[in-house]
């Protein structure tokens, strides 16, 4: 389903566009493996990380990191059936508003558990082996988050109400409530990875070293290459406006991106900061290939709440 729709977030209304959202389950008729010229897999596409698998492992899952098909469907039903009793109903449109934020119309997480290797998965998080992010360092234990924001100082407020950057991180690239799509474009020195969210992008340069520590990016500096048929991408020097659930400008992220088919990718993301978690930690993701094109995500076009917004008081 495609539509458009005005949306209210924290204040600020948003136009977002939503696209096909993306079942887990391998396409039957998924082919060979794409290859470039220079014989490495072509990742080039449309994809999309939609899914219902939790972000982290809950309790009825506990030591359980897979779970047959079978009992996956109950649980997918069961959570697609709590997010549609979040909705109430009104003259044919859904009026209530789910979670204090949107009402189901707005969301895009799929309708399945994430498959990879074959078997559904019980949570994104896969190391620790019990499905849960890591313990906080001492150090970070009690630095915030977020700057505090300041009435009336619009550069106080979070980077995604100033759609600066989107409310979910392009490293790694892991979904979020909504428009979880993206563009990879793939040549033999470079590839682009456009995220549909305020569309992020960013630029992975392969063969490449890192920049100076001096330089320092909103997505950080990516550099790849291939290990057999695995694109590996490391990143570094982010800089201190973006915070992935808490992190430093110490972040790197190690990505591993894996075409199984054509219309299938197994992604997996290592974190690695020890000013900010005890150990390193790794998700894994399945990515499925989606119809385009890549709607515009116009973040704050028509969005008559900016004279309020840049005028509080």
């Amino acid at each position: 389903m495609k539509f458009r729709s005005l949306i209210e977030s924290s204040g600020v209304l948003l136009l977002a566009v939503a696209s096909v959202s993306a079942q887990s389950a391998p396409d039957p008729k998924a082919g060979a493996i794409p290859r470039a010229a220079d014989r490495h897999p072509d990742l080039t596409g449309i994809w999309s990380n939609a899914t219902r698998t939790p972000f982290e492992r809950p309790a009825v899952f506990a030591g359980r990191p897979t779970i047959p098909d079978d009992e996956a469907r109950k649980w997918e039903a069961k959570e697609n059936q709590r997010w549609e009793e979040g909705s109430t109903i009104e003259g044919g449109r859904p009026v209530t508003i789910q979670g204090g934020a949107y009402n189901v119309l707005f969301y895009d997480n799929g309708n399945e558990m994430a498959r990879i290797g074959g078997q559904k998965r019980t949570s994104m998080v896969v190391d620790p082996p019990d499905g849960h992010v890591p313990p906080l360092a001492p150090e970070a234990r009690d630095r915030p988050r977020r700057r505090p924001y300041v009435p009336g100082d619009y550069k106080t407020l979070p980077n995604d109400t100033r759609c600066l950057v989107g409310n979910t991180p392009s490293v790694p690239l892991v979904p979020a409530l909504y428009n979880n799509n993206f563009q990879i474009v793939q040549s033999a020195d470079s590839i682009l990875i456009e995220v549909e969210m305020v569309h992020d992008a960013r630029i992975v340069h392969m063969k490449g070293n890192h920049v100076s520590p001096n330089v320092r990016q909103w997505f950080g500096d990516s550099i790849g290459h291939w290990e057999g048929d695995t694109l590996v991408v490391e990143t570094t020097n982010f800089n201190d406006q973006t915070h992935y659930r808490g992190s430093t400008m110490n972040l790197k992220v190690t990505e591993r991106f894996t075409l199984v088919s054509d219309r299938a990718i197994e992604y997996r993301a290592t974190m690695e900061d020890s000013s900010t978690w005890t150990k390193p930690w790794s998700i894994e993701l399945a990515f499925n290939a989606v119809p385009g094109p890549l709607y515009e995500y116009a973040c704050h076009e028509g969005n008559y709440a900016m004279v309020s917004i840049l005028g509080a008081k």
